[in-house]
């Protein structure tokens, strides 16, 4: 049977339109449980990185959100230049609650508010980031076991920008643990930003020095000589070893977390 040109292009448009309809409906059907499962990942990293959960260890979603709503886990929205914690974060334009606060996307979406942000200092250009929020995110993680502070973090890389959370213990006396959920690095290269054995060398890392000065670093491959509070970079990754060091550098600081940790420790 010969088809017309005007009935193949009318066909032609009437697939596009139905096949659009049907994606635009899965989309909007699906997103409730996307964004569950992007919640329930983001929850899982942060008892993982606080050693709540062991490696490779699992729970049920359930089991899981328990952690989170029976008060183990608290969410603070904290202001980065005074260290100081919001009572209320609702109040603050951009942000709905604690827990859903992304600073970084925060940091962009007002990027031209001179109030809100401010321009990283050049000594730390190398973290990709332009400005830095005038709030940051602070999760609090409170079991029978753990008693910490999740703070998350970002930085860039050779390819990418890393993006995870760091723990450490509720007197910053050392490190807890640290993961990253969030990369594109060369995979057996600076991808082993992420390998379970590498990250085994951060717990126990001591943070800070007498004069309350970050010293945790993360050397050059095989270049440590103070394993107190230094880490084995990854080898054949110099450039991200170097990006994940100055990222610890600057959200330890005062440039980052630095004032709200004072605080804690009573340097303030």
């Amino acid at each position: 049977m010969d088809f017309s040109n005007k009935y193949v292009v009318g066909f032609a448009v009437v697939l596009c339109l139905v096949c659009a309809a049907a994606v635009s409906v899965l989309a909007v059907e699906l997103k409730p449980q996307q964004e569950a499962n992007m919640l329930l990942d983001r929850r899982t990293n942060v008892l993982r990185v606080a050693g709540v959960l062991e490696t490779g260890e699992t729970r049920t979603a359930e089991e899981i959100n328990a952690f989170f709503e029976d008060g183990r886990i608290e969410y603070l929205v904290v202001e980065r230049a005074s260290g100081k914690v919001v009572d209320d974060p609702s109040t603050i334009e951009g942000i709905d609650s604690a827990e859903s606060f992304d600073a970084t996307k925060w940091a962009k979406d007002n990027a031209k508010n001179d109030q809100l942000t401010s321009p990283i200092d050049p000594a730390y250009k190398e973290t990709q980031m332009r400005v830095v929020p005038a709030y940051l995110q602070v999760i609090k993680v409170t079991t029978d076991e753990v008693d910490c502070l999740v703070l998350p973090i970002q930085g860039y890389g050779l390819w990418s920008t890393l993006r995870g959370y760091l723990a450490v213990s509720r007197d910053l006396s050392h490190v807890i643990g640290i993961t990253y959920y969030e990369h594109g690095e060369t995979p057996g290269l600076g991808g082993e930003v992420d390998n379970p054995s590498w990250k085994a060398q951060f717990p126990g890392k001591e943070i800070y020095g007498d004069q309350g000065e970050p010293i945790l670093e993360v050397k050059k491959s095989g270049m440590v000589t103070e394993p107190s509070h230094q880490v084995d970079g990854m080898a054949g990754a110099t450039i991200t070893t170097d990006g994940v060091d100055l990222m610890l550098e600057f959200w330890l600081g005062d440039g980052g977390y630095g004032p709200y940790l004072k605080a804690q420790r009573g340097d303030a």
